[in-house]
């Protein structure tokens, strides 16, 4: 006897894609915002600017069945865009789709370091993470920050992972702006 696709099918399909949400970068993924950009305040004090939100670009999973992507051995960097950058989660998928990058201010983009890629059979999770990242002397100001593969040898080529927008701009006030990944990791996948 032939299965039937109902709205029953349906309905379990989408509340199982709610799960495929950018967690801050995979299977079936929970949504979180896991980039936390901070900045300090005149007294170095470290203050959180607007309201984050992250997702993973729509082609990284091609990218890494494509085996273009592995995000503990290779270059995974982070880079920023001002706020005329126009994110089209669906079409852009390398480095090249990527426009109004933040220039100056001592910006430059930051590789990950201390990555991590585990998995927990108790909750079907796994997690990629990697620790803090510091633009230091910064003074540029940005809206969303980018995750992508840096290894492959030309921007035409260098896949995509997830981006934190957030609703205001951030501007550094001269030390270090800090990226404070989330506790849970920067992309976290449960499998289902």
């Amino acid at each position: 006897m032939a299965t039937r696709y109902t709205h029953a099918h349906r309905d379990r399909f989408r509340r199982r894609l709610q799960h495929l949400t950018f967690a801050a970068f995979i299977a079936v993924l929970v949504a979180v915002a896991l980039l936390l950009p901070w900045h300090p305040d005149a007294r170095g004090v470290p203050v959180a600017a607007g309201t984050f939100t992250g997702k993973l670009y729509g082609k990284v999973f091609t990218s890494l069945w494509n085996k273009e992507i592995d995000f503990d051995t290779d270059t995974i960097n982070v880079g920023a865009t001002t706020s005329t950058y126009t994110v089209d989660q669906d079409a852009h998928d390398y480095l090249n789709d990527i426009t109004n990058e933040v220039s100056g201010g001592g910006y430059a983009r930051v590789a990950l370091s201390s990555k991590t890629v585990t998995y927990t059979g108790a909750t079907n999770k796994h997690v990629l993470d990697a620790a803090d990242t510091d633009f230091a002397t910064a003074t540029f100001t940005a809206r969303l920050w980018f995750i992508y593969d840096a290894s492959p040898g030309s921007d035409a080529t260098r896949p995509l992972i997830g981006y934190e927008q957030n609703d205001a701009d951030i501007t550094g006030g001269g030390g270090t702006l800090t990226i404070v990944w989330n506790a849970s990791g920067i992309v976290e996948i449960t499998v289902g």
